[in-house]
């Protein structure tokens, strides 16, 4: 294939793992530089990559205008700063896995590079080997029928690790993998054990066990104590059983059997001597399929096969897990919080995420893979589509649909009959769901009734839309908008007052919320709150 990518990437951590990123990027040609505080490692990549740039320090990274790309195989517990900071830098990011350490942090990654408008991929390399991928086809094609139980092994001898335990080192992989193809909104319950033995309180084996709704169960068994390297995938179905084992050659890395159960006249199961039959595959480097396709979806702009969201709900399996493994194998509840009231004639799909105290009224819908905060309102008639997220304390009145594209932060406000697109230039005939546009709504906006806003922009922090304004473009933080097409007529205060300053000035101007007494500051054309006043900058700060 011929290359169609530059050199605009940059790779921080370049050891155990990110020597293996650094050969592929580099082969692909996109590698532009190599940022590690280990000077030898540095000099011996630089040797092996002539042209190359080295770097000891991530702040260069991120301010290059020529790199557009981060790709971060650190530490995990490095994951979460180092991404946050490319995000805000404007980078696309490529994390190894986990994405971090803790699901608030993963959240806050996903929403900002949601946000920022930027791609967040994870690492979770099985999703790009020809083997998973046949069989995922396989099992989304019914070839072996309901699946009824997953096996997952994960095993050799070493390396041990005195910072993280089998279950972080080696598992991420495999409930990744699992949740796939179960479907993460299936997943009702999970219980781990484990065992220490090299290090204490590191656990060196673990095996956790999956329940999902519907009956299937699934088990990962990760050690590396175990003498024979094992890397094993089983699904059994109703009507065969797949196995994708890494540890075979090619030819051999995925089969199935095919009806492996028969009854006899009396009823009494026995085995099917159906032979195993082993399936074609393409043989690559996986690695080398995952880096072209993280190149490829920074280029085209499409969200990745792993991408942050799959991160985040694999995070929360695990964190689970360990929750379980630290409780002696209790078990944990993956239902989602039902601690909300929804009117009867409300209709709340299987697989929606409600949060504590919301209340969504009569008529309104909300679909499977919707994620709506805690204290919430959601009026009468409101539709709420799949992967639509609300933050905390969200208010959306009486007949509006919150289409899929859509975010909103915390505490917005949106009114009566407020209109929102997620496609630019939709034709009934034309079938355009691939296409849809994101629109970001900042904390603390209100948009009044009857609005029209138009897909693909950003409503600024604290921005106040008129009623039956037609928004079109970006809005400023704290702007008031009025109009069709809106316009900008002024400026409101954090609580909606409005703020005695002109729309731009050529020097410093200072006026005060007539309510709160909060102090503004005029720069050029953009309000800010000031640092005196009493509420946190960093929820106010945000530039749209």
């Amino acid at each position: 294939m011929k290359n169609t990518y530059t050199k605009t990437l940059a790779l921080i951590g370049a050891g155990n793992w990110g020597k293996h990123l650094a050969r592929n990027f580099h082969e692909i040609g996109a590698l532009h530089t190599i940022c590690d505080t280990d000077e030898q490692r540095l000099q011996n990549h630089q040797a092996n990559y002539p042209g190359v740039k080295t770097a000891h320090e991530t702040h260069g990274v991120f301010s290059d205008p020529n790199i557009h790309q981060v790709v971060i195989a650190a530490p995990a517990e490095k994951h979460f700063s180092l991404a946050k900071q490319a995000l805000e830098s404007g980078k696309d990011v490529f994390v190894e896995k986990p994405l971090c350490l803790d699901s608030d942090e993963a959240k806050w990654l996903v929403q900002l590079a949601e946000k920022h408008r930027k791609i967040l991929m994870v690492g979770h390399l099985l999703h790009y080997h020809p083997a998973f991928t046949r069989l995922k086809e396989l099992v989304d094609e019914g070839e072996i029928g309901v699946v009824k139980h997953i096996a997952c092994h994960r095993l050799k001898l070493g390396r041990f690790r005195a910072e993280e335990n089998v279950l972080w080192s080696f598992s991420p992989h495999d409930f990744s993998m699992v949740l796939s193809l179960t479907g993460v909104e299936t997943l009702e319950s999970i219980n781990c054990k484990g065992s220490s033995f090299v290090n204490e309180g590191i656990e060196d084996l673990t095996m956790t066990n999956l329940t999902f709704s519907g009956g299937g169960t699934a088990h990962i068994y990760s050690s590396w104590i175990n003498p024979q390297k094992e890397q094993k995938l089983v699904v059994i179905g109703a009507k065969g059983i797949l196995t994708f084992d890494d540890t075979k050659p090619w030819p051999e890395k995925l089969s199935i059997v095919s009806d492996p159960i028969k009854y006899d006249s009396g009823g009494t199961a026995k085995v099917n001597n159906n032979s195993e039959i082993f399936l074609a595959i393409d043989e690559c480097e996986p690695l080398r399929s995952e880096c072209i396709h993280f190149l490829q979806c920074c280029k085209d702009r499409k969200q990745p096969k792993t991408c942050g969201r799959e991160g985040l709900r694999t995070l929360e399996a695990l964190q689970a897990a360990e929750k379980s493994l630290k409780n002696g194998g209790n078990e944990v509840s993956l239902n989602q919080d039902t601690s909300y009231y929804a009117h009867p004639t409300a209709v709340i799909d299987d697989g929606a995420k409600i949060g504590k105290d919301t209340n969504i009224w009569h008529f309104s819908h909300i679909f499977s893979g919707a994620d709506i905060g805690i204290s919430c309102n959601i009026g009468q008639n409101v539709t709420v589509f799949p992967q639509v997220r609300l933050g905390t304390n969200c208010k959306v009145q009486n007949n509006v649909s919150v289409y899929t594209g859509i975010t909103c932060e915390d505490n917005v406000f949106i009114g009566p009959s407020v209109v929102f697109t997620n496609v630019n230039n939709p034709r009934s005939e034309i079938n355009r769901r691939t296409q849809f546009e994101s629109t970001y709504v900042c904390q603390g906006a209100t948009i009044g009734a009857n609005a029209t806003i138009l897909c693909g922009i950003t409503i600024g922090q604290y921005s106040f839309i008129g009623a039956g304004a037609v928004v079109t473009k970006n809005t400023k933080p704290f702007s008031l908008m009025m109009g069709n097409p809106a316009r900008q007529v002024g400026w409101m205060s954090r609580i909606g007052d409005k703020i005695n300053l002109p729309l731009t000035s050529e020097e410093l101007m200072v006026a005060k919320c007539p309510a709160t007494g909060e102090s503004y500051q005029l720069i050029n054309d953009r309000l800010e709150l000031m640092k005196n006043s009493n509420v946190s900058q960093e929820c106010v700060t945000h530039e749209s």
